[in-house]
């Protein structure tokens, strides 16, 4: 079962972490309590997930929610470049990602939506893939620079999103209107207090619509209902209190607003792909490990 890696040991203090890496060995299936995107280069290997194994492909662009796993296998010169955004930036800092459709698709709808516990695998044209690849690759530098260059690192991560967005496969090209406002003010009450026992008809009221018409507003903007996205949004909240804090299992799903244990091990499980007790199992295996190495 995968180990969790974890941003507070991971990120410098920076919202971002990135970094080229060339693969002859396999990766170890690894959960992540930040959100992972892979960019996929030269060479071969297989990606497995919670839905198998699949060879991987140039130009392949992998986005993995918090709480999401995978791994690599069968590698051989495989180019895989990664662009890792902290969870609590990307709810202080970098929430206006959020405003761009384009980007909000990608970062947001995509994985939640797919149906694959958060993992969400698109294709780009090899060409911007290449790009991406070679703009990670400076985004590693100025993190790893020893002067600070915040403005930097932003204007870098947003290129290498912008590249990534523009250079997916046609097929997958769709024009997104931007967010109603109606849907923007029912996610931030949900992201504001995901421990509510939130009603369809209590969502609709605060906000002066009709629970149908609202349903239908959010599953087109964000692709799942209101509480299935309010799901999602506890799982990840879960992950990251089972990774984090030495809160029982139990009182990690009331935190989060699953009251009844057996309900929040089935909702997660779900979700994420591994029971909250094989989660934090994982998680401590890697903390003891990091602190050993």
């Amino acid at each position: 079962m995968p180990a969790t890696l974890h941003e507070h040991a991971l990120f410098a203090g920076d919202p971002v972490l990135a970094g080229v890496h060339h693969l002859d060995l396999d990766i170890e299936p690894h959960a992540h309590d930040f959100l992972e995107i892979a960019v996929i280069g030269a060479g071969h290997g297989r990606h497995v997930t919670s839905q198998g194994e699949h060879p991987l492909r140039r130009g392949q662009v992998i986005v993995l929610r918090p709480g999401a796993w995978h791994g690599f296998r069968d590698c051989a010169g495989l180019t895989v470049a990664n662009c890792c955004l902290s969870a609590q930036a990307l709810r202080a800092d970098l929430a206006a990602l959020h405003d761009l459709p384009m980007l909000r698709r990608m970062l947001w709808t995509d994985p939640v939506a797919s149906g694959t516990h958060g993992v969400a695998v698109t294709t780009a044209d090899p060409a911007a893939a290449e790009e991406a690849i070679a703009e990670i690759t400076l985004l590693e530098r100025d993190l790893g620079a020893e002067q600070s260059r915040p403005g930097r690192v932003l204007g870098r991560l947003v290129t290498v999103l912008g590249i990534l967005a523009d250079g997916r496969d046609p097929g997958q090209q769709t024009i997104e209107p931007a967010v109603h406002p109606a849907v923007a003010a029912t996610i931030a009450r949900l992201e504001a207090a995901p421990a509510h026992p939130w009603r369809l008809d209590e969502l609709a009221r605060s906000i002066n619509l009709d629970p149908t018409h609202l349903g239908r507003l959010f599953r087109r903007h964000v692709g799942l209902t209101p509480l299935g996205f309010l799901a999602r949004l506890r799982a990840e909240r879960a992950a990251t209190l089972l990774a984090q804090s030495t809160l029982p299992a139990a009182r990690v799903g009331a935190a989060v607003g699953w009251d009844d244990p057996t309900y929040f091990a089935r909702r997660f499980r779900t979700l994420v792909g591994l029971t909250p007790t094989e989660y934090r199992r994982r998680s401590r295996s890697a903390a003891r490990a990091q602190r050993g190495s």
